[in-house]
């Protein structure tokens, strides 16, 4: 049993390691092709890190087939908003709010709110259209709204891209770079090679996806040995360790001040989980969305509508806001426990 601890505990320490060396490789990276941070937070951090959690629908569906298959791959599409747009969101509150308590910062959050909000109505327009359409007409419009959901990330893409937002702040360098200056006896005042960065990102993202599958695997583990229900730890606890790289990403950039930068990392996965992943299960499943399902994609609305409207009302992200989406987590759980 005590294995099981060590290896969960070890398992959350190596999404920490490979969590700052992602952030820091993406930054050099942005900086390389002098990306601004709209687009290095909202696309390719965001893509990069979700793509773990978008595979396992993905097996799941057209693996594994079956009805139950194909209702364990909606629930972990419906998954992932429901868990960025409610307890990432948290992290995010949470990190300013001790950050803060210690000094190291201010209990505000420094975004350029235009590119979060343009990230919040492209999430909410696409991911209300895939759960409220099907309901009210039925299956027949099911392809015509999963191409609506890929040319809307299209769009949104292109609109990134061409969007104003500032370069990227200063870094401390890029990590793997400095350690060759070091091997070397001398400091490089050169730029690190494109192939170099690349190398960090990739093999910071693997050593992420190794660490979150050690991690859920030691949980399930000690759920089971504790008797947990295995439903209750599949929907509450199984989906918080797959979204652990998004969240921590967003913690590092958070404490380093880099506020557009987190909340782009978790406003852009949550635009790409809504249109892509949710284009499957609509053309792929019976996508009956009811229940607990539903519920869940309520609240991710919910807690998305409650940062917009701070955003459009005082034009600023507060972490009050984002740290309601822990409130409603919570109401998700202990309904799910006590239903």
């Amino acid at each position: 049993m005590a294995s099981y601890f060590l290896f969960l505990l070890f398992g959350l320490v190596m999404i920490l390691f490979a969590a700052e060396f992602f952030t820091n490789g993406i930054e050099e990276f942005g900086r390389h092709f002098s990306f601004s941070q709209a687009v290095v937070g909202s696309i390719f951090a965001a893509v990069g890190t979700a793509l773990p959690e978008t595979i396992l629908p993905m097996v799941a569906i057209f693996m594994y087939g079956g009805e139950s298959a194909k209702e364990i791959g909606v629930g972990a599409i419906l998954g992932a908003p429901f868990m960025l747009s409610t307890l990432a969101f948290f992290l995010v509150g949470l990190t300013v709010s001790i950050a803060a308590l210690m000094k190291k910062r201010a209990f505000e959050l420094k975004v350029e709110a235009h590119s979060i909000k343009r990230d919040l109505v492209f999430f909410l327009a696409m991911y209300s259209m895939a759960i409220i359409l099907p309901l009210l007409f039925g299956r027949g419009f099911l392809a015509f709204i999963s191409l609506a959901l890929i040319a809307g990330y299209i769009l949104y893409a292109y609109m990134t891209f061409r969007g104003e937002s500032a370069d990227l702040e200063h870094s401390e360098g890029m990590y793997f770079w400095r350690m060759l200056a070091r091997l070397k006896g001398k400091p490089s005042s050169q730029s690190p090679p494109l192939f170099l960065i690349l190398f960090q990102v990739l093999t910071a993202l693997l050593v992420m996806i190794k660490g979150a599958h050690t991690f859920v695997q030691s949980l399930e583990h000690i759920s089971a040995r504790f008797g947990m229900d295995p439903l209750l730890f599949a929907l509450l606890l199984a989906p918080v360790a797959t979204e652990l790289p998004e969240k921590f990403n967003s913690v590092t950039w958070t404490w380093k001040g880099r506020d557009t930068l987190a909340m782009g990392n978790i406003t852009g996965a949550m635009v790409f989980q809504s249109t892509f992943p949710v284009s499957v299960g609509l053309l792929f499943t019976e996508w009956n969305i009811t229940g607990m399902a539903l519920f869940s994609a309520l609240l991710a609305i919910l807690s998305s509508l409650t940062v917009l409207g701070v955003i459009i009302l005082k034009k600023r992200v507060s972490p009050l806001a984002v740290l309601f989406g822990g409130t409603l987590y919570l109401v998700y759980a202990l309904v799910l426990i006590f239903r």
